[in-house]
């Protein structure tokens, strides 16, 4: 193999692990922080299930998605407007998920109105997810330029 190929793949093999470390780290947390109160609560899609695997799946399947659409993302050369679309992404995402979680474990066993789900949700996940995404972008952003 060419000498100049070894190194960019290996620099792209250890973009790749860092950005999919550091997703499944902050959406872990991020899930715990915000629905960690609904922990007690029995899931009404699989009533066996515990939190924990509900935060470890959703924490799989974000990583998985978003180290694709965050590679995508270094291709954008104007570095606000890149910070912008991963905020951006990673908030909708993880409101998303804290969304989904709070409708299987709390509003599925209860009579709550679509926007009381989405205020109760927001509520909830507001700080957490405002704290965890500027942290992640900026890790993330800060890690990757001294690579």
């Amino acid at each position: 193999m060419n000498q100049t190929v070894k190194p960019k793949i290996v620099s792209f093999f250890k973009k790749l692990i860092i950005i999919a470390f550091l997703l499944f780290i902050f959406t872990f947390i991020e899930i715990y922080w915000a629905m960690g109160s609904l922990s007690e609560r029995i899931s009404s899609g699989n009533p066996d299930s515990h939190f924990f695997d509900d935060a470890y799946l959703v924490s799989v399947f974000t990583t998985v998605f978003l180290t694709i659409v965050f590679l995508l993302f270094t291709f954008i050369k104007n570095k606000y407007l890149k910070i912008t679309i991963e905020l951006i992404s990673l908030i909708s995402v993880w409101f998303f998920w804290n969304y989904s979680i709070f409708v299987d474990r709390e509003s599925s066993w209860s009579t709550y109105l679509f926007k009381e789900e989405l205020l109760y949700t927001l509520s909830l996940s507001f700080l957490p997810i405002w704290v965890l995404s500027i942290v992640t972008v900026f890790t993330l952003h800060y890690i990757l330029k001294k690579l």
